[in-house]
């Protein structure tokens, strides 16, 4: 051990941070970018090849991609807001539980090893999609008047509590929800990001530092790590897609 430490590159906000990998017109372009960008681009290839040119006897493709939409169609569009009311909303879902899933899974894979989702622009971006359309379909469905009571959770017969109520239900609707539906995504992208970086370092640096046994031990938990990642990504997008559908489904209900 000397005065500086013991030589460990720890992880920390550093990790997080690229320098630009190029300049198109005057844009830099980052890694985190590039993967969002590429993100998009599988999610819209895999659904046009699968669905480009659909049979009746469906090809090995097409069942993956049927089997996928069916998924979130029925198991968290039609269990949310059920088969009439969920059926347009469809497509959005299916759209952005796949997005989301890819952006999560670039964490395990080689080269790329990043999360899109740990930086917190991304989940915001898509916490504003589902606020905007919560609040348009609120005030359009029940009034302004309706839409206030409905985000508000107004009730005469909650009586002298009522001011209080509403204070803290608008307080957490209009402010919190948005808020937490984003960091909920980025906090378990990051932190998860974080845990497989320090033990794939810690195995490397153990390794280099001739403490065989340390670092077979930080090697089996980066494995775990990894297979503990590739669950929690699958679930996180899940979780985002069923809050956005639970909030439409506040958005269409009637207030009483």
């Amino acid at each position: 051990m000397s005065d500086e430490g013991c030589g460990f590159p720890a992880p920390g906000l550093h990790s997080f941070l690229f320098q630009p990998m190029f300049t198109i017109g005057g844009y830099e372009i980052h890694k985190v970018m590039l993967l969002a960008l590429l993100t998009s681009g599988l999610v819209v290839a895999f659904f046009w090849a699968a669905f480009g040119n659909p049979k009746v006897v469906p090809g090995k493709l097409q069942m993956v991609g049927e089997a996928g939409y069916d998924f979130v169609r029925r198991g968290i569009v039609y269990e949310t807001l059920g088969k009439r009311e969920g059926e347009k909303y469809v497509p959005l879902m299916v759209s952005l539980f796949f997005f989301i899933w890819i952006m999560n899974i670039w964490s395990v894979i080689p080269l790329a090893q990043f999360p899109v989702s740990s930086i917190i622009a991304y989940p915001i971006v898509l916490a504003i999609i589902v606020y905007v359309l919560w609040m348009s379909l609120t005030f359009k469905r029940h009034g302004f008047v309706g839409g206030f009571k409905n985000i508000t959770g107004y009730d005469k017969s909650l009586g002298p509590v009522l001011p209080l109520v509403v204070v803290i239900e608008f307080f957490s609707n209009v402010i919190v929800r948005p808020f937490t539906h984003a960091v909920r995504l980025f906090a378990n992208m990051f932190a998860g990001h974080l845990m497989l970086v320090m033990f794939t370092v810690a195995s490397w640096y153990l390794l280099n530092s001739y403490m065989i046994p340390a670092a077979g031990v930080s090697f089996v938990m980066t494995m775990a790590m990894i297979a503990f990642e590739l669950f929690v990504q699958a679930v996180q997008a899940y979780v985002f897609v069923l809050l956005a559908c639970s909030y439409v489904q506040g958005a269409l209900a009637e207030h009483h």
